[in-house]
């Protein structure tokens, strides 16, 4: 058993030295879990881009509670929009950009044309981009 001071591992929360006695497999997890991240780290600074100085995934920020609860409910309202899709073409939309498969592997599991499932998908397209305007 070992001890941690928890003011260490979340400052925000934390105000006073609180020590805290955890098992080695925990305290394995901390460890690996501190190694992944100054990886990480090295990984992101060796990686550098020379033209503007900066990566793309230092830049990024967290999303905010907002950003999170606005990105749900879009996604539930195209996953409601795709639902009302004829049966077909809501399932190959489904197969083609929830599943991640190919038009290729749609047509091939489903044994019509390829250009079956290529129209259908274009066709739901232009529907769910009706109805997600009108929302």
């Amino acid at each position: 058993m070992q001890k941690i001071n928890l003011r260490e591992l979340y400052p925000d929360i934390y105000k006073t030295d609180t020590y805290l006695e955890i098992s080695d497999e925990v305290q394995a997890v901390f460890l690996a879990d501190k190694r992944a991240e100054a990886r990480y780290l090295r990984q992101v600074y060796n990686s550098l881009d020379c033209d503007n100085g900066i990566e793309k995934a230092v830049v990024q920020h967290p999303l905010t509670p907002e950003e999170i609860l606005e990105d749900k409910q879009l996604r539930d309202q195209l996953y409601a929009a795709v639902m009302e899709l004829p049966d077909k073409q809501a399932k190959w939309i489904y197969a083609r950009f929830y599943l991640g498969m190919t038009i290729k592997e749609i047509a091939k599991v489903e044994g019509v044309d390829l250009s079956w499932v290529y129209k259908s998908i274009k066709r739901g397209w232009k529907r769910l981009r009706k109805k997600v305007q009108k929302v």
